[in-house]
């Protein structure tokens, strides 16, 4: 009976609403940009509900602090970013564009000549910018979200929380899609949503606690002085450590320097990419302290590059408990 009811829900959502013209913007960024590379790295899975591709344009449908927005951005000759919004936060998520293409990322100080790999990958990408939402509490749940499970799994329990109690997304979006939840919203999914939708208790508890206390989490992590003020504050929430922390300031702040100690993969790609050799996150750190304060600009210099560590051995399975 309550999975009908998340049915019901999500059915009545499908209609397309009614949209007003948009709002409309060209952005000219000051240095060259990759679109795609700036902004996508928003993208939760290819089934994202916030976040799709349709040919050369980006939607993202986002919360603001105005109301909903639905944002379709394209690149244009000259390096012009084309954009059109729609819905009440419209306005405000054409004026967070620059920040959302990284005009916030100031590379100056980076210097890629001490390692062949990191020189050719920045070479090759000089355009590369660490786009940022200043969207600080949809940034900390979507990494709760992903904590300690498989990609997959937080992928698709992602999308059926969005789905079936975000909001549809204004304007004409290529398919449905849907803007999170408010802060109160997340705070009351029932428990048994939480586990349909395959988050293990421990995440779920942990959302709703950052819920609880979320405009308030918001309000001082983005006054910050620093990061480490705001790994201060992000950390203060119970169930939020490090990895968490990293994250959600990857993705709210465009955090250069961030690094996700604790990930799954990423010390044996690091240590692959720069020696050749599997490390842990202590030799990761050592490998990564020649590029201080700009941590995450590399990482994402030894991902543009494509030198990963091959897969070893079967793919984990994901443990489905959703049934239990």
């Amino acid at each position: 009976m309550r999975s009908t009811g998340v049915r019901a829900r999500s059915t009545a959502r499908e209609a397309r609403p009614p949209h007003a013209r948009p709002r409309e913007t060209e952005y000219r960024p000051a240095h060259p940009l990759d679109l795609a590379r700036a902004v996508l790295p928003q993208r939760h899975g290819a089934g994202d509900p916030t976040m799709t591709t349709a040919g050369p344009v980006i939607w993202r449908a986002s919360r603001t602090p105005d109301g909903p927005a639905t944002l379709a951005l394209r690149g244009a000759p000259g390096g012009v970013v084309r954009a059109a919004a729609w819905g009440p936060g419209a306005e405000w998520a054409l004026d967070q564009l620059p920040a959302l293409c990284g005009a916030h990322d100031e590379p100056s100080g980076f210097d890629a000549r001490s390692h062949p790999l990191i020189a050719e990958a920045h070479r090759r990408n000089p355009d590369l910018r660490i786009g940022r939402t200043d969207l600080v509490f949809d940034a900390l749940v979507s990494a709760i979200v992903e904590q300690k499970v498989t990609g997959l799994q937080a992928f698709a329990a992602w999308r059926r929380i969005v789905t079936w109690y975000g909001e549809r997304a204004p304007g004409p979006t290529p398919k449905p899609m849907f803007v999170p939840p408010t802060v109160d919203g997340w705070r009351h999914v029932p428990s048994w949503a939480w586990h349909r939708a395959g988050l293990e208790p421990p995440q779920a508890r942990t959302i709703v606690e950052a819920a609880r206390r979320g405009d308030a989490i918001a309000r001082a992590a983005a006054s910050a002085f620093d990061a480490d003020d705001r790994e201060r504050v992000l950390t203060s929430l119970r169930g939020v450590g490090p990895w968490t922390s990293a994250e959600t300031r990857i993705r709210a702040f465009g955090d250069p320097d961030a690094v996700s100690v604790g990930d799954y993969h990423l010390a044996h790609h690091v240590g692959y990419a720069l020696t050749g050799s599997r490390v842990d996150d202590d030799g990761m750190l050592e490998l990564l302290a020649p590029w201080a304060g700009h941590r995450q600009r590399v990482i994402r210099l030894i991902y543009a590059s494509g030198v990963i560590e091959p897969r070893r051995g079967p793919r984990l399975h994901p443990e489905d408990h959703r049934d239990r």
